[in-house]
C-alpha cells in the first residue's frame, strides 16, 4: 500500500482529521484528478462532474479538520478512485 492509499484510508476512517498534513491532502486531491488554483493561502480544487468546490487553507502545515471532513464527504459521495500512475 503506497503513501496515497494510506492517507486515503486515514481520511476515510475519520479518526484523526486533525493530523492530516496539508500538502498531502492537496497532493491526494490532484491524484483524484482535481484542478487546483491558488489565491493567497486558499487552495481551490474543482473537477468536472463534482458539484462541490473544495476551498482549503493550511493551519500550521496541517489541514483544518472540518475541511478534511468535506474532502471525505466528496470522496464518498462521488465514489472517487485514485488515478493510476504509469510505472516505468
Amino acid at each position: 500500500m503506497g503513501k496515497q492509499e494510506k492517507l486515503l484510508a486515514k481520511i476515510l476512517r475519520g479518526t484523526s482529521d486533525i493530523n492530516i498534513p496539508f500538502s498531502d491532502i492537496c497532493h491526494l486531491l490532484r491524484k483524484f484528478g482535481f484542478d487546483k488554483r491558488t489565491r493567497g493561502d486558499h487552495h481551490i480544487f474543482t473537477m468536472d462532474g463534482i458539484e462541490e468546490i473544495l476551498n482549503l487553507q493550511p493551519k500550521r502545515a496541517k489541514a483544518k479538520p472540518y475541511q478534511v471532513k468535506q474532502v471525505r464527504n466528496v470522496i464518498l459521495r462521488y465514489k472517487l478512485k485514485l488515478e493510476e500512475e504509469d510505472e516505468e
